[in-house]
């Protein structure tokens, strides 16, 4: 919660224009992070994941501070260059994309791929002829708040025959990339991972296909109710993991932060809407039912996996354990019941709240119009 997003939602109270939820962003801390992992890993690039959040001014301004650009989509692809960035700071990072859609990326001058299949290669080398393509790997997410399912990667020793496929075709078989686990709080998980990866280049290399890159993925976190290592702490664990699994000859990097880039930029302001009780005998626990929900935004609170700050102007006294859920007309629309959230006694129906480290996955999570509520409102600042 920074002082120039204080300063904004006062402006808007004050305005009488804070009548539905809304998600505000200070691109000073965009800033700030990008050039923190700039710092952290100096080697190696950043490919921002535009899924986190493809707000033009976001998008602009880390074009306008060198970064790369991870997208999954040929919007996210049109998305990126109208931000400013060219077509060679962009990966097609989605292993499931359709060939009209690898054409028009290609049409468009992206030249960089992922792949987890033989059919993928062979769609990429019929529409991208002789484009970069990189392999992604299964690897353990243990440790993620979000860990990410086996939709994506093939197993490790799958992944040298997909790419001899890709160099046989005439496509450049690039490198190899992974992911830990979206919010990953253990910088130590790189490290099985580029064992794996280290062990795909040496038996590529002894095919005659010399590897180049590894995508070292997503996952860096941000902070929301507990702490996590600073991401000095996960450029270390990554250098001594990439040192140890290929010696001196350590090959290009790249990185995918989202989350990491702009959760902790984002603040969103929602209400209080109802605030009951389920039984009048021997039940104590209110449920607090705010403007925003599952389907506004807020997603990633299914399973409680992410439980973000939520910040009162009745915080400081007495509280108590609560259920809180959004306001659509859907069971599902609970946000946090397996384990309750404390809140204040004394909040009331009416009453502001503040939910940090938002800056990720709520607007692109919003419904369009789910029981009539509009999307999330956004505000970059």
């Amino acid at each position: 919660m920074t002082q120039r997003i204080r300063e904004f939602l006062a402006d808007r109270r004050r305005a009488g224009r804070d009548t539905q939820p809304c998600l505000v962003v200070d691109l000073d801390v965009v800033r700030e992070n990008y050039l923190g992992f700039a710092h952290a890993l100096p080697d190696t690039r950043v490919f921002y994941a535009v899924k986190a959040n493809p707000a033009p001014e976001v998008l602009s301004l880390l074009a306008s501070l060198g970064s790369c650009f991870d997208t999954a989509s040929v919007v996210e692809i049109e998305q990126v260059l109208a931000a400013g960035a060219s077509p060679d700071r962009i990966s097609f990072g989605n292993t499931i994309k359709k060939e009209r859609d690898i054409a028009r990326a290609f049409e468009l001058g992206v030249r960089l791929f992922a792949v987890d299949s033989e059919v993928e290669v062979d769609k990429i080398a019929r529409a991208a002829p002789g484009s970069k393509v990189f392999c992604r790997i299964l690897c353990d997410g243990e440790g993620a708040e979000w860990p990410l399912s086996r939709k994506f990667g093939c197993a490790p020793e799958m992944a040298p025959r997909v790419l001899e496929q890709a160099h046989r075709l005439g496509l450049s078989a690039y490198g190899v990339s992974f992911h830990v686990g979206s919010q990953q709080t253990n910088p130590k998980m790189w490290d099985g991972a580029l064992k794996s990866a280290a062990e795909i280049f040496r038996e590529l290399a002894e095919r005659g296909i010399s590897l180049q890159m590894v995508n070292l993925g997503g996952g860096f976190p941000t902070k929301y109710l507990k702490n996590v290592p600073a991401v000095k702490a996960y450029g270390n664990a990554i250098f001594r993991a990439l040192s140890k699994h290929f010696g001196n000859r350590i090959p290009e990097t790249i990185i995918e932060p989202g989350r990491g880039m702009v959760g902790g930029a984002g603040v969103i302001e929602a209400e209080v809407v109802l605030i009951s009780k389920k039984s009048e005998a021997g039940d104590e626990m209110r449920w607090v039912y705010l403007d925003i929900g599952k389907f506004n935004g807020l997603a990633e609170t299914i399973d409680e996996m992410i439980r973000y700050p939520i910040r009162t102007s009745a915080d400081g006294g007495p509280t108590s354990p609560c259920v809180v859920a959004g306001p659509t007309c859907d069971s599902v629309d609970v946000l946090y019941e397996k384990q309750p959230y404390d809140l204040p006694v004394s909040l009331e129906i009416g009453a502001k709240v503040l939910i940090e480290g938002t800056g990720a996955y709520t607007t692109t999570y919003s419904a369009v119009g789910f029981n009539g509520f509009p999307p999330l409102e956004t505000f970059v600042i």
